[in-house]
């Protein structure tokens, strides 16, 4: 699904990403982890060139997204990416947020558009919320209509770049809950997130960034049991007991 090879990217003379090579399976769940900084959001967002990349080569569904000639705004159409910010049309309801792109690219019809709005905002729990605007909405809502928006255009691969980091804590459950469940039906997934519980619950597979490598590969209970990196075993310890270094 995804196949990365030694990529590379800097800002200035910063190197952001460094020779990262690396292979997501379809129906994998993937879960990116790491200090603020280490480049987790820069990588996620180099899969449908949000970033660009200054050496290295990304296949993503089988389509090199550097070729020369390719459709990007179409390329990123089939991908969804949920993003720390909720990004909703505040102009559109919430219906909207969720038809207009189907009409608009995949040629829907209103009718079936509103069908297939409907059925994702009753999965993710806010049919009744259908005409509200998203200034009505808490903020775990507008990130559950962010994800029925980018399920709406059928991708076979979600991105999600920290989708909790913004919410207030009692609002972060329910917006995991509906990310738990897309992982029940096999959906692709890759999610940079600080939710360790969520990663040891959910993903496949874990990867340990810092200072823009990825330092461990590993089974979410391989990661969080036997660490074998220094620094993974350190920001392990670190997130348990935050006072240890203090004791």
């Amino acid at each position: 699904m995804i196949e990365l090879e030694k990529v590379n990217k800097w800002y200035g003379n910063y190197h952001a990403l460094v020779d990262i090579s690396e292979t997501i399976h379809k129906g994998e769940v993937v879960v990116v982890c790491g200090p603020s900084g280490s480049g987790k959001s820069t990588l996620i967002r180099t899969f449908n060139r949000l970033e660009p990349i200054q050496s290295g080569r990304i296949v993503v569904d089988g389509q090199d997204i550097h070729a020369r000639g390719l459709d990007v705004n179409a390329f990123r159409s089939r991908i969804g990416f949920v993003f720390q910010q909720f990004n909703l049309f505040p102009h559109l309801t919430v219906l909207q947020n969720c038809t207009m792109a189907p009409m608009q690219l995949r040629g829907l019809s209103r009718k079936e558009a509103d069908e297939r709005a409907m059925a994702l905002l009753q999965r993710v729990g806010l049919a009744s919320k259908a005409d509200a605007w998203p200034s009505e909405l808490s903020g775990g809502q507008q990130q559950r209509v962010a994800i029925a928006r980018a399920l709406a255009m059928q991708p076979p691969l979600m991105l999600f770049d920290e989708p909790t980091s913004a919410l207030d804590p009692e609002m972060v459950g329910e917006v995991l809950l509906v990310m738990r469940d897309l992982t029940r039906d096999g959906m692709t997934m890759v999610c940079v997130t600080h939710e360790m519980g969520f990663a040891r619950e959910v993903a496949d597979r874990v990867l340990f960034m810092d200072e823009g490598k990825v330092l461990e590969r590993a089974t979410p209970d391989d990661f969080f049991n036997r660490p074998q990196h220094p620094r993974a075993q350190q920001f392990l310890s670190d997130i348990r007991s935050p006072f240890a270094r203090d004791a």
